[in-house]
C-alpha cells in the first residue's frame, strides 16, 4: 500500500469546502426573491431558538470555567452574547410584543460582527493558561446586561433605539467588511489548525465559521421582504452550532479547543499523540515502552525536537504532522529485536549490531502492515542513512535522502549522544553538538545540524538564566 498522508486530506478538504460554500450558493440564488413570511415566524423561529442557543452557550461557559479553560469561557461568551443579540432581534419582531423599533436592525447588524471579535480574542496568548478566569467571566456578565439593558430600553422607549444600519448604508457596508475580515482570519486558523491534527471536528469548526459568515452579507444588504435575509438567519443558528458542537465536545474530553486559535504546534502533536496523531500511534509508543523504556522516551525526545527543528526550516504543516509521526515510531522495528541484545548491559558485538541494523526494515515492513502513509515509513526505513552512503540500511547517498529524513538523522544521533546507557556515560551538549558539527556535509546536512542549535540555543538559553 503507498499512499501520501494526503491521501484523505485532500478529499477532506474538498468536501469541507463544497459544505461551506452551500450557504452563499443558496442564499445567492434566491436572495432577492420576495417572502412573505408572518412576524410570528421571525418571532418564534429566530427569537425563541436563539435564546436557547444562549443558554446552551451559557452552559458551555460555566464547563469552560470549572475547567479553568479561559479560551472556551471566551467562545462561550461569544456565542452567548451572539445569540442574546439573535434572540433580542427575533422578540423586537415588529408587531407581536412592540411596534416598529431600531432594536430589530440594531441588533440584526450587530449579531455577527460582535461574535467575529469576540472570537478572534481567543487568539490572546494570555488566555491559553489565565491566571484568573474572574475577569472573563466579569466580562461575559457586563457583555449581556448591555444585551438585557439594550432590549430593556428599546422594548419600553423604541424610538430610543435608532434603526442602523440601513441595508446597503455606508455603516452596513462597514461591518460586511469589518466582520469578513475577522470570519477569514478565523477560517484560516481553524484549516491551519486541521492540516496539522487531521481530526474531522477541526474541519467542522471551520465550516460553521464559514457559515457563519455567509449570515453577514444579507444581514447588511437585504431586508426582510428578500428571502436570502430570511435564510442568513438560519445559517446564522446553524452556524453557532456547528462551531459550538466540537468545541463542547474538546471539552467533555478534557481538552482545550483549539480550531479557533490555530496555535496548535507540532509539539502539541508529539506531547498528546492519541488526541492529534491517533490511537494507533498511541499503540505503538505504548508497545515500545514495554519492550524498552529507554527507546520510547529517547523517540519522543527525538520526535520533540525533530518537529522544532522542522519548524525552524519551515517545513509545511502535512510535512510537520507526518515528522512528528516518524519520529515518535521510527524505532518501532526495535520491536522485533531480541531482549538480550536490545537491553544488553554492554557494547554489542558485530553479530548482534547487525541484528540491531535490520530494524528500519523491520519498522516500515510493519507500517506497511498497518497502513502507514509512504512518507512516515520513509522516516521509518532511512533515519540511520547518511549522506556520505555510511549508513544503513540500504547504504543511500544525500541525493535519495530526503530533508525530513535528515532533520529526523541529526536529532536521533543527539539525543542518543547526550543520554547515558548502561555501557557508556551520557555525552555533554558541546561534546554532542561538537561530532555533528565535525560530520556537517559529510554524514550530516549542515543546515539541519544548524538549525538544531539554534532550537536547542533558544532552550538553553532561558535556563541559563535562571540559574
Amino acid at each position: 500500500m503507498r499512499r501520501s498522508t494526503t491521501g484523505h486530506i485532500i478529499p477532506a478538504l474538498t468536501l469541507g469546502v463544497v459544505v461551506a460554500a452551500v450557504p452563499f450558493a443558496v442564499i445567492y440564488s434566491v436572495a432577492h426573491r420576495h417572502a412573505d413570511f408572518s412576524a410570528q415566524v421571525h418571532f418564534g423561529g429566530v427569537g425563541l431558538t436563539a435564546l436557547t442557543a444562549a443558554f446552551a452557550a451559557l452552559a458551555l461557559t460555566i464547563a469552560g470555567a470549572r475547567r479553568r479553560d479561559g479560551r472556551t469561557v471566551l467562545v462561550g461568551t461569544a456565542f452567548s452574547v451572539m445569540a442574546s443579540l439573535l434572540a433580542l432581534h427575533g422578540i423586537a419582531t415588529p408587531g407581536i410584543l412592540i411596534g416598529m423599533n431600531g432594536v430589530v436592525a440594531f441588533t440584526g447588524g450587530a449579531t455577527l460582527p460582535v461574535g467575529a471579535a469576540l472570537l478572534a480574542l481567543s487568539a490572546l496568548p494570555a488566555l491559553r493558561r489565565p491566571r484568573s478566569l474572574r475577569p472573563l467571566v466579569y466580562f461575559q456578565i457586563v457583555l449581556l446586561c448591555g444585551v438585557l439593558a439594550l432590549g430593556t430600553v428599546g422594548m419600553l422607549v423604541p424610538s430610543s433605539v435608532p434603526s442602523v444600519p440601513a441595508p446597503g448604508s455606508s455603516a452596513a457596508l462597514t461591518l460586511l467588511v469589518v466582520g469578513l475580515a475577522l470570519f477569514a482570519l478565523l477560517t484560516l486558523r481553524a484549516v491551519r489548525t486541521f492540516l496539522l491534527t487531521h481530526r474531522r471536528a477541526d474541519l467542522v469548526v471551520a465550516v460553521g465559521i464559514v457559515w457563519l459568515a455567509s449570515a453577514l452579507p444579507p444581514a447588511m444588504l437585504l431586508n426582510f421582504m428578500e428571502l436570502g435575509w430570511w435564510l442568513g438567519h438560519g445559517f446564522e443558528l446553524f452556524g453557532i452550532l456547528v462551531v459550538g458542537v466540537p468545541v463542547a465536545l474538546d471539552l467533555r474530553r478534557a481538552a482545550q479547543s483549539r480550531p479557533l486559535v490555530g496555535d496548535v504546534r507540532c509539539a502539541d502533536l508529539v506531547a498528546a499523540e492519541e488526541a492529534f496523531l491517533g490511537a494507533q500511534v498511541r499503540a505503538l509508543t505504548i508497545c515500545l515502552a514495554r519492550k524498552d523504556e529507554y527507546t520510547e522516551e529517547h523517540t519522543r525526545r527525538v520526535a520533540l525536537r525533530a518537529v522544532q527543528v522542522g519548524e525552524e526550516l519551515g517545513l509545511a504543516g502535512r510535512r510537520l504532522r507526518a515528522l512528528a509521526t516518524g519520529a515518535l515510531v521510527h524505532d518501532i522495528g526495535k520491536l522485533s529485536v531480541p531482549d538480550a541484545i536490545l537491553q544488553k548491559p554492554g557494547p554489542l558485538t558485530d553479530e548482534e549490531f547487525t541484528i540491531v541494523q535490520r530494524h528500519p526494515e523491520w519498522g516500515e515492513k510493519m507500517l506497511v502492515e498497518l497502513g502507514f502513509a509512504t512518507d512516515v515509513r520513509q522516516l521509518v526505513r532511512d533515519h540511520h542513512e547518511r549522506l556520505d552512503g555510511s549508513g544503513y540500511p540500504h547504504g543511500y547517498d544525500g541525493s535519495l535522502i530526503s530533508l525530513d529524513v535528515r532533520i529526523l538523522a541529526v536529532c536521533d544521533v543527539y539525543d542518543a549522544l547526550i543520554s547515558r546507557r548502561v555501557y557508556r556515560d551520557a555525552w555533554t551538549h558541546e561534546r554532542a553538538v561538537g561530532l555533528l558539527h565535525e560530520e556537517s556535509g559529510t554524514s550530516f546536512d549542515a543546515k539541519c545540524v544548524a538549525a538544531l542549535e539554534r532550537v536547542l540555543s533558544r532552550e538553553r538559553t532561558p535556563a541559563a538564566a535562571a540559574v
